[in-house]
């Protein structure tokens, strides 16, 4: 049963000390800007690689997000990706790549931190939980199983792939409410979605690019995690088949996937229509500082959604669906957009270490407050 935060208005305790590895990359930089102001999490400590470590952040890093850097994160000193640098901080956010992200992690699980990690290194590992909050996250049950397993108080829990993300979000109400057997999805994914540097412009300006290395696989084998049943043990897939082509398109952010499915069980439209609206789920009854009123928005619009116009939707943590229409190959069939460096990586990541801190599975800590930043 999870821990509710106290009630708004309570008395508020000191936040939760935490840090950011891989603090200078594009995510890094995501996790800085949503901790500026974070009313759970205290960014205590930040960490890159040995060439940039010693260095102030703000000289060290290459800011570009649209929002100004914070202040003081500008002024913390940037340490080596060592646990020693981070004893102070029970709850770990990883944005590292994933060449260096597997043994990095695990070191500082085995010195007790609950890292939540936006890498691919530990996603399929037996024992690792891969969570979407409003879809499985009773899959946090592995956490102490892990913890036992490793014989510490530290655990590895994961974030999805960008995409799968939106599309798990977009099945996990049609799954409930009437099954779903097959999915064929074609992503259009946004550049921000590679990193920085990212790539040339000549590469990406005026083309589409029909390949992304190890995506599809990403997409076809997490979606069948996720939306798993959790086992003593590990997660039983879920059985899904999944069709996936993915590619890269000259959107700075908002990755969109076109999604055609066969449902076990027959269902009107209008059905359908409701099952996404009405969706909710454990974090917006517990209001979590980063969930979003409404985890699926369905739009009307003939020609939504769009990028640039719907992606900072529910700030940027929603899955928004749009185009719901009969499919003549299947049954159904939409289009879904999701922010890939919010709900996607870093806010998606923030949102989960809040679901840790309110069932209670991180050891010593309560919520400090319920209230929304």
């Amino acid at each position: 049963m999870a821990n509710r935060p106290p009630a708004s208005g309570s008395a508020r305790v000191e936040r939760i000390p935490v840090a950011v590895l891989g603090a200078t990359g594009s995510v890094g930089q995501r996790f800085v800007s949503l901790l500026a102001d974070h009313p759970w999490f205290e960014p205590a400590a930040l960490t890159a690689s040995e060439r940039s470590a010693g260095r102030p952040y703000g000289e060290a890093v290459r800011w570009v997000q649209t929002e100004p850097l914070p202040p003081a994160a500008a002024g913390m000193e940037l340490g080596p990706t060592s646990p020693a640098r981070t004893a102070g901080c029970p709850l770990v956010f990883s944005a590292l790549d994933a060449a260096v992200a597997g043994p990095a992690e695990r070191a500082f699980r085995d010195a007790g931190h609950t890292v939540v990690s936006n890498a691919r290194s530990h996603r399929m590992e037996r024992l690792v939980p891969l969570v979407v909050p409003e879809v499985n996250g009773d899959h946090l049950g592995l956490v102490a199983e892990q913890r036992r397993t490793c014989g510490g108080a530290g655990a590895i829990v994961t974030n999805p792939n960008c995409s799968t993300i939106g599309l798990a979000l977009a099945l996990k109400p049609l799954v409930d409410a009437f099954g779903v057997e097959q999915a064929h999805v074609v992503t259009l994914q946004a550049v921000s979605g590679a990193g920085l540097p990212g790539l040339p412009g000549l590469r990406i300006l005026d083309n589409v690019i029909p390949f992304i290395p190890d995506e599809e696989e990403k997409i076809e084998a997490e979606t069948q995690k996720i939306l798993g049943r959790l086992e003593p043990g590990g997660v039983a897939d879920h059985g899904i088949r999944i069709s996936a082509q993915c590619t890269r398109v000259p959107v700075v952010d908002g990755h969109m996937l076109c999604v055609s499915l066969r449902l076990s069980r027959r269902a009107r439209l209008p059905e359908v229509r409701e099952a996404l609206e009405s969706f909710s789920a454990e974090p917006q009854a517990l209001g979590l500082p980063s969930a979003p009123s409404r985890p699926v928005l369905l739009l009307d619009a003939a020609d939504a959604p769009q990028p640039r116009l719907h992606r900072d939707l529910e700030r940027g943590m929603a899955a928004v669906v749009g185009r719901l229409r009969p499919c003549p190959l299947f049954d159904v069939k939409f289009v879904v957009l999701s922010h890939n460096t919010l709900r996607g990586a870093a806010a998606g990541a923030l949102l989960v270490g809040e679901q840790l801190v309110a069932r209670g599975l991180l050891p010593g800590r309560v919520a400090p407050t319920a209230d929304r930043p």
